[in-house]
């Protein structure tokens, strides 16, 4: 057995559990500190639920992303030299999951202008917290959408920040 390997297997599981969880967390109380203060899952509310669970989908769905990037910077941080950059870990990880924070905000945002487009005259949040769950089906479809069209394209911008050591050209 590679004990290297499967400590780092370890670290790579316990961080991607632990940053999952916080980020949705925070997702889920910014979400209702903005839009539903007066909503939460043991109501009635049945398009809140079905738009909360969208956006959360969503989000996991870019953090699955952005997670195997931070696991090669612990790789390329355990493999170069025999002390781990912690500094450098915390530093990138950050920068992937603040440009995942991001894109997720411009992807919610982009959501919101293509339904303001298909159905002009319609607020969906009004129409969210007054329980009309259809306008909640085609909200969190948009934004499934978007974001597993998208998704390839964050984890090439995330993986073009990743910094792999030089390799020389012997042609």
């Amino acid at each position: 057995m590679n004990s290297k390997l499967f400590t780092l297997s370890l670290i790579e599981i316990t961080l991607s559990i632990i940053i999952s969880i916080l980020i949705i967390l925070f997702t889920y109380k910014i979400l209702k500190w903005l839009f539903f203060r007066d909503h939460d899952l043991r109501g009635n509310n049945l398009a809140f639920t079905i738009f909360t669970s969208g956006i959360i989908l969503s989000i996991g769905i870019i953090l699955s992303e952005i997670l195997p990037s931070i696991t090669n910077i612990i790789r390329l941080s355990t493999m170069q030299t025999e002390s781990v950059d912690t500094i450098n870990i915390i530093k990138y990880s950050g920068i992937y999951l603040l440009i995942g924070f991001l894109i997720s905000v411009i992807i919610n945002a982009s959501v919101f202008i293509v339904f303001s487009i298909l159905t002009p005259g319609v607020h969906e949040f009004k129409e969210i917290q007054n329980n009309n769950v259809s306008v909640a089906i085609l909200v969190v479809a948009i934004l499934i959408s978007i974001t597993i069209i998208s998704k390839d394209s964050i984890a090439l911008l995330i993986s073009s920040l990743i910094p792999y050591p030089d390799v020389t050209n012997f042609l």
